[in-house]
């Protein structure tokens, strides 16, 4: 068996040891160390009196585990993006899916304040939809405006007008407060309901990609070729946005825009196992949710006792891979 071929089953087998070490590393250390003997007490005789054992249940564990599930969901919808448009600097928080989301979130907070949780997942999925929609609808007014530089720099521009308003409409209403989690991205600010919530809106958006990603590897190839081989363009690259749309929403409501992940994750992935897709969306959800825990352990360290925003930490890998891809690959196709 080729290395290529025996890669993929080696990523999967040990990525949950991996993923089982980063939880440990992310219960255990903190603003406040504590004791790996009070972290198994709290899990078979949790104490609801003892404020350790409310540290690890109520934000600990739910942290890391939103982390992970998060960082899975954002690195599969830029994997789609990738394959679908053939671009290699697409990805959810380039092209405004994310941002179209923080808008929605923003209207909902500003208007419905009493919305319910469930409802806040359905806004931030119709937001995603509307930032997606606006991107690619105004890309494909401008001549080559669907190649991968100006798309990039569309889907920024885009990015930032949406935030702009957003941040005008919650200053302007006063809840600037209430909506920072959502800008600041604070993942220790995780809500464990939530993430139960999201679940069966998970499995919808991770089977769909799972189910697309053989046509996306087909179509990422060309929608010339895609189309000569009997394939239906447009219906897979219809499903394959609302595979994107879903998994994206879903990681806004949940923790805010976190940039770069969706970016990084599916090159690398890419690197790692070829260009069968039927390989890339699942290794980089294994890697994205690995990738954010990591992100997440070393917001805690840069500035210790205090902690480094996420997005801040994301940036550091992101900012000089996206640098590094514009100059090598910016002008080319992804496939």
């Amino acid at each position: 068996m080729r290395l290529k071929d025996s890669l993929p089953v080696a990523i999967l087998f040990v990525a949950p040891v991996v993923a089982v070490l980063l939880i440990t590393l992310s219960v255990l250390y903190g603003a406040k160390n504590i004791s790996a003997e009070t972290v198994w007490d709290a899990i078979i005789r949790f104490d609801d009196a003892n404020m350790d054992h409310q540290i690890i249940m109520t934000s600990r564990l739910p942290r890391v585990i939103g982390a992970m599930l998060i960082g899975m969901f954002l690195a599969v919808s830029g994997a789609l993006m990738q394959g679908m448009t053939r671009n290699y600097l697409a990805s959810p928080s380039i092209m405004g899916v994310s941002d179209g989301s923080v808008f929605a979130v923003t209207m909902c907070m500003v208007f419905l304040p009493s919305t319910l949780s469930v409802s806040l997942i359905t806004i931030s999925l119709i937001g995603s939809a509307f930032g997606a929609a606006l991107v690619f609808g105004i890309a494909r007014l401008i001549p080559n405006g669907l190649s991968p530089v100006k798309l990039a720099i569309l889907g920024t521009i885009i990015g930032l007008f949406l935030n702009g308003c957003a941040d005008a409409i919650a200053t302007y209403f006063q809840i600037s407060q209430n909506l920072s989690f959502w800008y600041n991205v604070r993942l220790n600010q995780m809500d464990p309901e939530l993430i139960k919530l999201s679940i069966p809106f998970a499995i919808v958006g991770l089977v769909l990609a799972m189910a697309l990603s053989k046509s996306i590897t087909v179509l990422s190839l060309g929608d010339e070729i895609s189309a000569g081989l009997g394939q239906r363009t447009a219906l897979v690259k219809g499903l394959t946005m609302l595979a994107v749309v879903i998994l994206t929403g879903i990681s806004v409501a949940l923790a805010g825009k976190i940039a770069f992940v969706g970016l990084i994750v599916p090159h690398i992935a890419r690197f790692l196992v070829g260009v069968d897709y039927r390989w890339i969306v699942p290794i980089s959800g294994v890697l994205g949710g690995l990738f954010l825990a990591f992100c997440d352990i070393l917001s805690r360290f840069v500035n210790y006792p205090f902690e480094t925003p996420i997005g801040v930490v994301t940036a550091l890998f992101g900012v000089p891979f996206f640098l590094y891809l514009i100059r090598t690959r910016g002008g080319g196709k992804n496939g």
